[in-house]
């Protein structure tokens, strides 16, 4: 089977609740999908351990009892740009740790989805960006557009660039990120996308602030995608 890279139109538009919710549909198809998030800024003490709260869920939702920093390679204590944070740390982001963790965390899965940290051209250094990542490690690409004013740019701008760079763009998840931020016109921009990405739409997914485990918001959220493009 594939491994998947998700993306998004920008931070915070729900590409860890969208991860979530995919590992969640392939496990009701009986696959394990492994989860990873190779870089990660901003951090919290999860009973001793100091953890990012996407990585937090990710794991919770998988259940996976793999390596911790396998799961997440780099984590920065600042919540700011990988590339920021990095340099306050001293630390240089080097894909073949990255590479590395993949291949490990790649043999115990049927498929691992690889999240992004930001947007998909956020910068890893000077020289690198987040686009990297799916290049390295040969991923197709996911990618998760939060439904409110500026979408159809900041999702066509995207999707531009991760075709320039080869990748294989396998579809797309229409999200509400906040709770009554759905935008106007929201079926006819919806319909809109549909129409100029040629990639299918995987599902159109609602806000859910509901306080609940990350697992139940999983599933609940599972429910509304469309995976069978994706167990081809």
């Amino acid at each position: 089977m594939r491994n998947f890279f998700i993306t998004g139109t920008d931070t915070d538009v729900g590409k860890t609740f969208v991860t979530c919710a995919l590992i969640e549909a392939f496990a009701t198809r009986g696959f394990r999908a492994m989860p990873m998030k190779p870089i990660a800024a901003g951090t919290m003490n999860m009973n001793g351990v100091v953890i990012n709260a996407d990585v937090a869920a990710l794991r919770e939702v998988s259940g996976t009892q793999a390596s911790l920093a396998d799961i997440n390679p780099y984590c920065f204590a600042e919540p700011i740009a990988p590339h920021l944070a990095a340099q306050h740390e001293s630390v240089t982001v080097e894909m073949r740790i990255i590479q590395a963790a993949f291949e490990r965390l790649k043999a115990d899965a049927d498929t691992v989805l690889v999240e992004g940290a930001g947007g998909f051209l956020v910068p890893l250094s000077m020289r690198q960006s987040m686009a990297e990542i799916p290049s390295a490690l040969g991923l197709d690409v996911i990618l998760v557009v939060d439904m409110r004013l500026g979408v159809l740019n900041h999702t066509l701008l995207t999707i531009e660039a991760i075709h320039s760079r080869g990748l294989t763009f396998v579809g797309w998840v229409a999200n509400t990120a906040k709770a009554g931020a759905a935008m106007l016109a929201f079926d006819e921009n919806r319909a809109t996308l549909e129409r100029l990405i040629t990639a299918p739409l995987l599902g159109t997914v609602p806000h859910d602030a509901r306080l609940q485990s990350p697992a139940e918001r999983a599933r609940r959220a599972s429910h509304h995608l469309r995976i069978d493009t994706l167990l081809r």
